[in-house]
């Protein structure tokens, strides 16, 4: 096809790797784990609030957890390493039965204000930094991909973590363990955590590395990594249809989004979106050719900047190409989110 922008070079392995949209979350598990311990009803009713399927890691850890402090779970890891399990855990937990808001919305439930839709709280660390990791997912109705970290204080990077809670939250202990000087007392807590955590993940088969041979393989689909930096998956067929390159490098288009925002009045801001407005039309011919990554990418950027002058041209391009993808479930929580887009507001079952 000509005229077609080639895909970034980073991308270009793998293209026909990602034609198709596989509901296997993880390529590189030979067996599945066994089943946990937690009942069918807890887990309808998490599918239920979240509208998400939740990967079997996320109950084991429910269970390890409640070995190490069965009278609040959540709160397990809080002495040792400053974490907190939130969100599908509070249902775990029952705790959105005695809610004290009255409409939760679990689309908001602990978002932070840099996740984007494809990314779902599941431990909040503590600090002013607002530590956090997440699942993040490709597609609505796929288990995750990884398990992902952000400080929402410091910007809107996502940085892998293993494809398991096990994982993520080893590789955490073991970062944090290099970071500080701990006592002595605190030293042998954190070490017989790592050996739980250890021990528990190679009896359910779970890798512990911070890359898995699935996670690779998902790099491969990868055709951009956006501003976040953990990359967006499309469908991308063997005559490259499916994902075109922005006319701007991320520097580039980071320069644009700062002369929006940083406008000293209204004229000035109208000129500076020219070049914004060029994209989006660009964006239009590429949707008209089935090259629906090009707008998820922009919009993806463009919720990454943060900016709200850029929330209006967001809920133009999001939602559409979600809609495209057929992930309407994310533009569902983007529209949630932007409505009410917050560093503060987190926690949806206290009052609002």
């Amino acid at each position: 096809m000509t005229g077609r922008a080639k895909r970034k070079a980073k991308s270009s392995q793998g293209s026909e790797a990602g034609s198709g949209e596989s509901k296997k979350a993880r390529p590189d598990d030979s067996t599945a784990i066994p089943s946990s311990e937690v009942g069918a009803d807890l887990r309808e009713e998490v599918a239920k609030l979240y509208k998400l399927q939740m990967p079997e890691d996320l109950y084991h850890f429910w269970d390890f957890c409640k070995g190490l402090c069965p009278e609040n779970p959540r709160d397990a890891l809080m002495g040792t390493l400053g974490l907190r399990l939130v969100g599908p855990f509070d249902i775990l937990a029952e705790a959105h039965k005695s809610c004290q808001n009255p409409q939760p919305n679990f689309h908001l439930h602990w978002r932070y204000f840099y996740d984007p839709p494809e990314f779902q709280t599941i431990l909040q660390g503590c600090g002013e930094t607002q530590h956090h990791m997440g699942y993040y997912r490709d597609t609505p109705d796929a288990l995750p991909s990884f398990v992902g970290e952000n400080e929402a204080k410091k910007g809107f990077s996502i940085a892998q973590m293993g494809d398991n809670l096990f994982a993520a939250v080893y590789l955490y202990l073991l970062r944090k363990r290099k970071e500080r000087h701990s006592r002595k007392a605190e030293g042998k807590a954190v070490e017989s955590l790592e050996a739980k955590l250890k021990g528990r993940a190679e009896i359910l088969g779970l890798s512990l590395e911070q890359k898995t041979k699935g996670m690779k393989q998902r790099d491969k689909k990868v055709v951009t990594k956006t501003f976040h930096g953990a990359g967006i998956v499309v469908p991308v067929d063997k005559n490259d249809v499916g994902y075109r390159e922005l006319p701007e490098t991320d520097a580039g288009l980071k320069k644009i989004c700062k002369s929006i925002a940083e406008a000293r009045n209204d004229e000035e801001r109208v000129k500076a979106f020219r070049p914004l407005q060029e994209m989006i039309t660009f964006v239009q011919f590429a949707n008209d050719e089935c090259d629906y990554g090009m707008g998820y990418e922009l919009g993806i950027d463009l919720f990454c900047y943060g900016s709200h002058y850029f929330y209006k041209v967001i809920r133009q391009l999001l939602p559409m190409a979600y809609s495209l993808l057929k992930r309407n479930l994310f533009g569902e929580i983007l529209e949630a989110h932007l409505s009410s887009r917050s560093h503060d507001t987190l926690d949806q079952l206290s009052p609002q």
